[in-house]
């Protein structure tokens, strides 16, 4: 192949109208999060006391951990879907939201007397919770690897 050629093949793949692995994850992502969100809501729904929970310190204390786990998560598998792409400040966000729950549960357990810690370990919904948070969280999963085919990670199993 002459210098030339190449030259003109390289600008051919520079005009390229692939759409950046940004955009199509933060769509896929989207379109995950929308459908996990719908089940839920079709499948469970609020719960019955929703008005007196979010007015306790607690409720908040639920999703500010499962929001950093989203967002941290998203940012690391945009930097992990490129070759050279390492989690970088990404891995704190995830680890800011471990200790936000581990001051969950110590808010939890400061309010709460002590002799139903370990009925609350459990809870009333333990079996839910194993069964519906991994179904739910398949469509994003699904959404995740259908934008990582679309990028270039070294390290899939770790995006």
């Amino acid at each position: 192949m002459k210098t030339e050629d190449l030259i003109a093949a390289l600008s051919a793949d520079a005009a390229s109208v692939e759409t950046p692995i940004a955009r199509r994850a933060g769509w896929t992502l989207l379109a995950g999060g929308i459908v996990a969100a719908v089940l839920f809501a079709v499948l469970l729904g609020p719960r019955p006391d929703w008005r007196l929970a979010v007015e306790t310190v607690r409720y908040p204390l639920k999703f500010l951990p499962t929001l950093l786990l989203a967002v941290g998560g998203t940012g690391a598998l945009l930097r992990l879907s490129r070759p050279e792409g390492r989690i970088g400040l990404w891995g704190a966000v995830l680890g800011l939201a471990a200790a936000v729950l581990v001051v969950a549960v110590g808010v939890e357990l400061a309010v709460r007397p002590s002799e139903l810690w370990m009925r609350l370990a459990m809870g009333r919904n333990a079996l839910h919770c194993l069964t519906l948070i991994p179904f739910y969280s398949i469509a994003p999963l699904a959404a995740a690897v259908l934008a990582l085919r679309h990028g270039a990670p070294t390290r899939p199993r770790l995006a």
